[in-house]
């Protein structure tokens, strides 16, 4: 009796789930996210740097930089065919396509150094390099299509004689990618074959005026049971109220009948080619990616595809902004004189400094970490959230800075202008693959508890099967979890680092927030605050790694662990505070917060200046050579009137003729 009524009252505050959340759920892998829920971190992954070994040609990469250094807009532009031509014929489009279909089938590590490279040097460029090696028809068609739309599509997207783009937003269903999604009827079509006509309105498809292969999302619906009689009972997608007419993924080629390619828009003159499709088409049920079998199954797809746009692409031109940001900054403030002496001389730069280095190297050092478990055949979903959150943001907050040291220089186009080409694109990756503010607020923490937790998604399920028995031995589970936790948590150790104690908390935190059950859903200045203290525990855990793994400079990787944690501890505290009925048995899990230490911000900024291994890290993956940072780079290797000279050159900004006005109009 009493098993019953208390697995009454767990589901009456148990979240509803949909189907897509489940699926959500139900994809991907758990890692280190786990981990930190259990209270207790152990990497035992070591990584060395000659682990890394290049499959792309390094000349081909160079060759492309060279060429189209200066065409920052690649669409609409008169070379785009060019510029198109060049990367498809070189293969630039085949980093995740297996070798049998003549793809390079890069690491993870590889692909990430590579979009980073490119990136740094053209973030338009970065963009049109990035999404085919992303989620989209070539990862989809690896895992779920046909052996004979493997052998048709993979080769010429290979070759490059395909360009893909995918579509799946549209104007009323953006972050909530299946809101009111495009809805698509199984129909014989006037000559007796088995369609589905759907009319499509996508918008922010990238590359999506200049593909020749399109890959859709749609939701299907099959009346008459055309297709479903004929399908096994396999799980469906779960985005509708009946089995198999779900979101469903298909595959139409440039000119078919109804397909419009029309329009595009332009996000921010940041120069990538992004834009619409449109009309009502009719698609063969054996252009569905997988096959009609698979019809239904496109949520369920997606979510199992979605790691790698979100924890590699997105973060390497994160990293591409961060560290040719910081590095540029460093040399300008160097070299460049005000008041009679080096920028680097007046503290207050020094402090920007410090906050760009910081934000800089817990990007380098997650970004490391993320890729090795990558490497290793872990799909983390929800690191990969943390990942794609936290590096956009945090690159924005070191370009933010960086436009501010380098001031007036910064705000004026020109040649010599390094920061203006990622400010006009960081707004961009902040906002793809769902808003930073959905991830940071519904995505991270919430996805993270019912799916990292080590207990409540067991819960959870029994409560979907409305198994009382199951619930039980899972909720006996979490009762010990919780209990145990909540123990450690009062009596730390007093040998324990601040990380440590910091994830036994919030393990023990998270238990109580739970609690709430599906009324977190709406108390999201909880869940972001939450989701805060969740992401820097994974971040400071990378630069622990990072730091035993390659040892580059303790002071540096300790300097962010400690303000890691320092950012957290008011963040407990508010999450603490926000729920006075659990106040008096979390008094021990307040924070004291520690004033800054100025002189630690010097010491690093010092060590980045002193250090050649710092140095070595930060210009690792990113172009120089192609760069105005080059000469900003030389100013430490010339003398006298050569120094002078490139000293003079590299404080000089874009000038126009004033005739030019004539032509506005």
């Amino acid at each position: 009796m009493i098993g019953k009524l208390l697995f009454s009252r767990i589901k009456s505050i148990v979240p509803k789930v949909s189907p897509t959340e489940l699926i959500a759920l139900r994809s991907g892998t758990v890692s280190i996210d786990r981990d930190i829920f259990n209270g207790y971190v152990n990497i035992p992954i070591k990584k060395k740097e000659d682990d890394f070994q290049n499959k792309f040609s390094q000349e081909v990469l160079s060759e492309l930089l060279e060429k189209y250094k200066n065409d920052q807009t690649i669409y609409p532009s008169n070379k785009s065919k060019e510029i198109m031509d060049f990367v498809c014929s070189n293969k630039f489009l085949s980093c995740i396509i297996h070798e049998k279909y003549g793809g390079k089938n890069l690491s993870v590590t590889e692909l990430s150094s590579l979009l980073t490279k490119i990136s740094s040097n053209n973030p338009a460029l970065g963009v049109v390099v990035m999404v085919p090696n992303s989620l989209g028809p070539g990862e989809l068609l690896q895992h779920y299509g046909t052996e004979k739309q493997k052998n048709k599509y993979l080769p010429k997207l290979a070759s490059g004689e395909y360009i893909p783009c995918f579509g799946l937003t549209g104007p009323e269903n953006g972050s909530d990618a299946t809101g009111s999604i495009d809805t698509g009827e199984v129909i014989l079509n006037e000559k007796g074959e088995t369609v589905i006509r759907v009319t499509i309105n996508k918008r922010y498809i990238t590359l999506g005026p200049i593909a020749n292969l399109v890959g859709i999302a749609f939701r299907v619906k099959d009346p008459t049971c055309v297709i479903v009689e004929k399908m096994t009972g396999s799980e469906y997608d779960g985005t509708s109220n009946h089995p198999h007419e779900g979101v469903t993924l298909a595959l139409l080629e440039k000119g078919h009948p109804g397909l419009e390619q029309l329009t595009h828009h332009n996000p921010l003159n940041s120069g990538f080619p992004n834009g619409t499709l449109k009309g009502t088409i009719d698609i063969p049920v054996e252009n569905i990616i997988g096959g009609p079998e698979k019809m239904g199954h496109g949520w369920k797809m997606l979510m199992e595809c979605l790691a790698a746009g979100r924890g590699i692409c997105l973060p390497a031109t994160a990293k591409a902004t961060a560290n040719t940001s910081t590095v540029s900054m460093i040399q300008y403030a160097k070299h460049r004189k005000q008041f009679k002496i080096p920028l680097l001389k007046m503290e207050g730069i020094q402090e920007k400094l410090a906050n760009m280095i910081y934000n800089t190297w817990v990007i380098n050092a997650s970004i490391d970490l993320t890729n090795t478990l990558l490497d290793q055949g872990e799909k983390p979903a929800v690191i990969s959230a943390i990942m794609k959150q936290q590096t956009t943001e945090r690159a924005r907050s070191v370009l933010n800075d960086a436009m501010d040291i380098h001031s007036g220089s910064a705000i004026c186009l020109g040649n010599n202008n390094l920061l203006e080409k990622f400010y006009r694109a960081a707004p961009v990756g902040i906002t793809v693959e769902g808003s930073n503010t959905l991830t940071r607020s519904l995505i991270i923490f919430g996805q993270g508890l019912n799916k990292s937790h080590p207990h409540i998604f067991n819960v959870m399920e029994s409560i979907i099967k409305d198994d009382v028995n199951d619930f039980g031995k899972n909720f006996n589970k979490i009762l010990t979890h919780s209990t145990m936790l909540y123990g450690k948590s009062l009596l730390k150790p007093y040998h324990l680092s601040e990380l440590e104690r910091q994830t036994v908390d919030f393990a023990n935190l998270s238990n109580f927030v739970a609690l709430k059950g599906g009324a977190l859903k709406a108390e999201q200045m909880i869940s972001g605050d939450m989701a805060d203290i969740f992401s820097n525990i994974y971040l400071a855990h990378s630069v622990k790694w990072h730091k035993e793994s390659f040892g580059i400079n303790d002071k540096i990787s300790d300097y962010c662990i400690e303000r890691l944690m320092e950012e957290n501890k008011s963040k407990f505290n508010n999450v603490i505070e926000n729920m006075p009925y659990i106040k008096p048995l979390l008094w021990f899990s307040k924070k004291n917060l520690i004033p800054r230490n100025y002189k630690k911000d010097k010491i690093i900024v010092n060590e980045s200046i002193n250090n050649v291994k710092v140095f070595n890290m930060l210009t690792k993956d990113i172009d120089i050579k192609h760069t105005p940072l080059k000469d900003l780079i030389d100013l430490d290797f010339v003398e006298h009137d050569d120094y002078i000279n490139l000293t003079s050159k590299i404080i000089q900004v874009g000038e126009y003729c004033n005739d030019s006005l004539k032509k506005i109009n």
